[in-house]
């Protein structure tokens, strides 16, 4: 089996995107009911439903730079994070009493560039949306009592649970999440438990898709 490494150098990592997303779009084809064929005919296109909406998943790396150009555009900026996701971030909690589950560390590192931009947007006016639960929890460790952000790095074991008071975000986009795992009590924290409940039902009778690879959903507390 063999297993390709990172590139540790940018024009490597550009390279390496191109080709893959040269390949998807050559790819696009095949959405069609007759895909072409060899000797330039058509042929009755042997892909399912689930097959063609895979193509149609990996067109979305190709997309990234012009959405986000697009945002800048329209005055949304953005600033990176780097963040390690631990494999705790999935397990469910088995304690009683929520204060006795042993919260996961994740490791994550926060530049002064990137601080200065978000304490900078925030003394504009703008919000703080935080794009993942991970990148909450390292920004909510990052932030003083004042909402500040500071440049940090290390690991994180913040357990955020209604009652919580947050302090460096506004909003936070993330995917619908599973009962009793730490992720659902975050969101409660940040909406409300009631108001999640109401939104979750609504997202199972509207069969909506949850967990990692589900639908997205924009939680803004003041919204």
């Amino acid at each position: 089996m063999l297993y390709e490494g990172f590139p540790s150098r940018y024009p490597d990592y550009a390279r390496r995107m191109h080709r893959w997303i040269r390949g998807d779009w050559q790819l696009l084809p095949w959405l069609g009911p007759h895909p072409p064929g060899r000797g330039g005919g058509r042929l009755r296109n042997p892909l399912s439903l689930l097959d063609r909406w895979k193509i149609i998943d990996n067109l979305r790396r190709s997309l990234i730079a012009p959405s986000l150009a697009a945002l800048a555009a329209c005055g949304v900026l953005s600033a990176k994070l780097t963040l390690h996701v631990g494999a705790g971030t999935f397990l469910p909690v088995k304690t009683d009493n929520v204060a006795d589950h042993a919260m996961h560390a994740e490791w994550g590192a926060i530049d002064a560039g990137a601080a200065d931009a978000i304490n900078a947007a925030r003394a504009a006016g703008g919000r703080v949306i935080a794009v993942g639960t991970t990148a909450l929890r390292l920004l909510e460790s990052a932030a003083d009592d004042a909402g500040r952000i500071r440049p940090w790095r290390g690991e994180t074991a913040i357990f955020i649970t209604p009652g919580y008071r947050f302090r460096a975000i506004d909003g936070l986009m993330t995917n619908f999440h599973l009962p009793r795992s730490t992720l659902f009590m975050l969101v409660c924290a940040l909406m409300g438990t009631a108001r999640i409940r109401a939104l979750y039902a609504h997202a199972i009778a509207a069969r909506y898709r949850f967990y990692s690879y589900g639908d997205a959903s924009l939680l803004l507390p003041q919204g």
